[in-house]
């Protein structure tokens, strides 16, 4: 039995989970978020617990057991506390503004690169004077922030030896050693 698919989920308070046929409705003050799970997967909700059973031990079925469990997980934990990201500007002359839904960064190309982004997922561009801007991207579907935060820093990767780019906070990136000049 898949370890993580055998672990019960207990509803955080505020939060209401409903199930239509095979959709999962969850809601909470941060928003509603929907999972259509596979016929292979049996979920049940009572008493402010939802636990997942599969039909048989096929690998396809064991897989998509732990799947179903993780995604409904992190759908309540996402209308609850939310999720967020934090990516940093590293570079000369590196600016990031918001206008409504809008992030305008300038990486050093000859033309600004604008981000239209979704309305689920909110963007705050944070520049203090001496340190690297800083973009806060949060939301309440986890894929989806990863997926906007993945889609900005993919436009200029930071590179290996001055490290210069855009970079998650926490990221750590290893740095080559340059050309030596010649004795």
């Amino acid at each position: 039995m898949s370890r993580i698919g055998k672990n019960p989920i207990t509803i955080t308070e505020g939060v209401t989970v409903t199930q239509q046929g095979t959709i999962v409705l969850v809601k909470g003050k941060l928003g509603e978020l929907s999972q259509d799970v596979d016929v292979s997967v049996n979920v049940k909700i009572a008493d402010g617990v939802i636990t997942f059973t599969r039909d048989s031990d096929h690998k396809d079925h064991r897989s998509k057991h732990g799947l179903y469990r993780a995604l409904i997980a992190n759908m309540i934990e996402g209308v609850s506390k939310g999720y967020s990201k934090k990516l940093e500007l590293r570079g000369v002359g590196y600016r990031a503004t918001t206008q409504g839904q809008n992030l305008d960064i300038s990486t050093g190309y000859s033309h600004n690169i604008v981000f239209d982004i979704p309305s689920e997922i909110k963007v705050v561009a944070e520049t203090e004077k001496g340190k690297a801007p800083i973009i806060t991207i949060t939301g309440c579907d986890k894929q989806l922030v990863g997926a906007v935060a993945a889609r900005i820093r993919a436009e200029r990767k930071p590179e290996p030896y001055k490290g210069k780019g855009i970079r998650y906070v926490d990221e750590y990136v290893r740095k080559k050693a340059g050309k030596t000049a010649a004795s």
